[in-house]
């Protein structure tokens, strides 16, 4: 994409306007790329990233502070953090509906900031910007809705700075079962078992990772041990996010309970958020193309079609997962892991 630079009369149209997504951050320059991103683009796209955005969208680039100059209005937000193959996309799909809530689904000018904190974070202060960029991102699409941001997994280190900037903003913290998790990275063959060693590397430098273990000890372990690890750490975040936030900011969600009553899922969602949903209307999200369709392909895809799609991997996999799934389970009793997150959204 070519950027193009917007003259001092678009500042405030754009900076106000969150038809144009604060879609990346650049240190260099302390300057917030924007994209036009209706809602439409939005609902059509999985990620808000440039291999699943439209081609064609011409950033406008703006000197942050010429874009906060212009005071942008900011909604209530709110965030769902994950560990990855959990249903977040699903669920953040399901925060779509006007005059309610928005989702915004792993927006990359969060990555940046993430990118710019691992090389050292040179220029302007990180707090600022983040706060800056929480701003831009929960810029209301239309009276009364909140904004619920769902990041990418890599966030997850900004996740207690972010609530910390935020101190109205409410997180679900989201997970899959071990075993479950387990599974969907040795379905996905290769790409799932490079993503957590990345994912695992990314977490070492953030310097989330607290299990006992030596980085050659890293080297040593299968893939399925590394992605247990990974799941681990996360499962620690999250029950310091709960201690330190308390449950009525914090509560984490398993994606076995959400599937088993997306229902009450999305009335407890709003009762957190203070964004009230009835219960017919959370009927209704639970009932309709959300729940019953692919998160990511869009394809007819329910509650039957996620266990066969499980089982089989479970199935094809069952030696290998059984047997890290025993060994996670000791580093969990060693490190004081609780292999169910505490302050459960729904029971």
């Amino acid at each position: 994409m070519t950027a193009m630079l917007a003259s001092s009369t678009d500042f405030i149209g754009i900076a106000r306007d969150p038809q144009w997504l604060a879609h990346r951050y650049d240190p260099g320059h302390d300057a917030i790329h924007f994209i036009p991103a209706p809602r439409e683009i939005h609902r059509a796209t999985t990620f808000l990233i440039d291999d699943h955005l439209p081609s064609g969208l011409t950033p406008v680039v703006l000197r942050r502070d010429d874009v906060m100059a212009t005071s942008p209005s900011a909604a209530p937000i709110h965030f769902l953090f994950h560990s990855g193959y959990c249903c977040s996309t699903l669920l953040s799909r399901a925060t779509d509906k006007p005059g309610w809530a928005m989702g915004l689904k792993e927006p990359m000018i969060l990555n940046d900031l993430v990118g710019w904190r691992r090389r050292g974070g040179q220029g302007a202060d990180m707090a600022t910007v983040l706060d800056n960029v929480l701003t831009l991102l929960a810029r209301p699409f239309a009276p009364g809705e909140a904004v619920v941001v769902k990041p990418s997994t890599v966030i997850n280190a900004l996740a207690p700075a972010i609530l910390a900037l935020r101190p109205d903003a409410c997180a679900i913290v989201m997970y899959a079962p071990l075993r479950t998790y387990l599974a969907s990275i040795a379905k996905k063959s290769i790409d799932g078992r490079r993503w957590v060693r990345t994912l695992l590397t990314g977490m070492l430098d953030d310097n989330l990772v607290r299990l006992g273990f030596s980085t050659r000890d890293y080297l040593e372990q299968t893939d399925l041990q590394v992605a247990a690890l990974g799941w681990l750490a996360q499962q620690q975040l999250y029950a310091d996010m709960i201690a330190r936030y308390g449950p009525s900011r914090v509560r984490s969600l398993d994606s076995t309970r959400l599937l088993a009553d997306p229902a009450a899922a999305m009335t407890e969602m709003g009762a957190l958020f203070r964004q009230p949903l009835s219960v017919e209307d959370a009927q209704a999200v639970a009932a309709g193309p959300v729940f019953t369709r692919h998160s990511k392909s869009g394809e007819a895809f329910g509650t039957a079609e996620r266990d066969a799609e499980h089982r089989d991997a479970a199935a094809a996999h069952a030696d290998e997962i059984h047997k890290v799934a025993e060994w996670a389970a000791v580093v969990a009793q060693s490190a004081g892991i609780d292999l169910d997150a505490p302050a459960p959204l729904i029971s």
